[in-house]
Parts: C-alpha cells; structure tokens; sequence
C-alpha cells in the first residue's frame, strides 16, 4: 500500500473525515496518513483503541513513536494518559492495549539506525522552549541533533509562522488553524517539505500542535 509516499509534496489528511480500518486485532482501528507497505509498513496514523482491546506482544524493528490523544494506553511499563508523549527505539517491543479505550498518533519504522534513545514524557513535563513571536508557549518533547519534537501553542485569532528548514510534520490536538481557505481542525495532520515554511491563522479557540522538525525520512532510517 502506498499512501502520501512521495515525500517531496505537501500532504494533508483532515482525520475526521478519514474512515476508520479494521487492524488485525480485533477493537483496534487505525486512520492511514503516511503508509509504505502492507501490514507491516513505514507508516504514521491515528490508531483507536477500543475498550478492553489489546496487541500481542511484538517488537518494533524500526522504532516506534506516539503520543497519546484520548484516553489512557497502557502497556506493561505502565499507563500513559492523554498527553503523553513516547519513543520506543528499535528493536524494543511491548503488548500494548487499553482497558477503557484510547486513541493516539504513531509513527512507525521512521527511526534512524542508531536511535537508542527510551523517552516517556508524561502531561505536562518537557523542556520549556522560548516561544516564537505570537506564540503562547512551546515545550520540546524531544531533541537531538537530526530532529526536534514539540507542543506549540497559539493563541486566538494569531498568525502562525513555523520556519521549515528540514522538513516538517503537525498534527492538530486542540483548536484549529487556516492556511489560506483551508480549515484543519482537531486531528488534521500536515507535512511539508524542507524549505516550505508553515504559515496560517489560528481559529477563534486558538490551537495547540504536536510539531516535528526533521527530514521527513532520515538518511540512516531503518532498512524495511
């Protein structure tokens, strides 16, 4: 399966008008963003977990990268709220589930080679970072030398500016933005190639992003 693999355009998925698919375990769905691959696949999505549904056990040869949306996903490190933030390096794995259903954001097999890093950043930690010009706030999630995680916040009514010099990625977690007559609410995902620059307006709620910065797939990525 091929879906937004050509990595030198801009791509978009309003998520909420996405349909959900069946996973091979049953309560489990995914909405596809990003996918190069069958079951197995170098992908990112939204993945909804229902009440008392879980995976087997399986590792993750290239890495694993989420952050919680909905609900409580747990694994058997733990809980992970709403808010949390996690990086599973390669060749790390875990069962994981939820007794009373989640939904997170993930991305898969997108980790360089030499990516040993175990994070867990629960709600609310990180590394506050000074915020761009018109920004609320902005906490660093996760930062190394080839790419930068964080949570930007926005206020009402406010221009967006987010420089683009290696590639960026951003999904939607609260409020809503335009870029020019286009509207991405809550659980719009967006990808734009080095040098594009993301610039738009917030909605009257004002908005909160989960951004990546980094090449949109890293030099080093894990073989597939």
């Amino acid at each position: 399966m091929l879906l937004n693999e050509n990595l030198s355009r801009r791509a978009v998925v309003h998520t909420a008008g996405a349909p959900w698919v069946a996973s091979p375990s049953a309560g489990i769905e995914r909405r596809m963003l990003f996918r190069i691959g069958a079951e197995q696949a170098r992908a990112t999505s939204i993945v909804r977990y229902a009440p008392g549904s879980r995976f087997p056990r399986h590792l993750h040869p290239g890495g694993e990268e989420f952050l919680v949306l909905d609900g409580v996903f747990q694994d058997e490190r733990g809980d992970y709220p709403a808010g949390a933030y996690v990086r599973n390096p390669p060749a790390s794995g875990h069962a994981p589930g939820s007794d009373a259903g989640c939904i997170i954001f993930v991305k898969l097999w997108q980790f360089r080679r030499d990516d040993a890093a175990s994070v867990t950043v629960r709600p609310g930690e990180g590394r506050t970072r000074s915020p761009a010009e018109g920004q609320k706030t902005s906490r660093v999630l996760f930062e190394d030398d080839y790419e930068q995680v964080r949570l930007d916040e926005w206020p009402a009514d406010a221009p967006v500016h987010l420089p683009n010099p290696r590639g960026l990625e951003g999904l939607v977690v609260q409020g809503s933005f335009a870029q020019d007559e286009e509207r991405f609410a809550r659980g719009s995902w967006l990808r734009l190639p080095a040098g594009e620059d993301l610039r738009a307006h917030c909605g009257p709620e004002g908005a909160t992003l989960w951004v990546k910065s980094a090449p949109l797939l890293h030099a080093t990525v894990c073989a597939f």
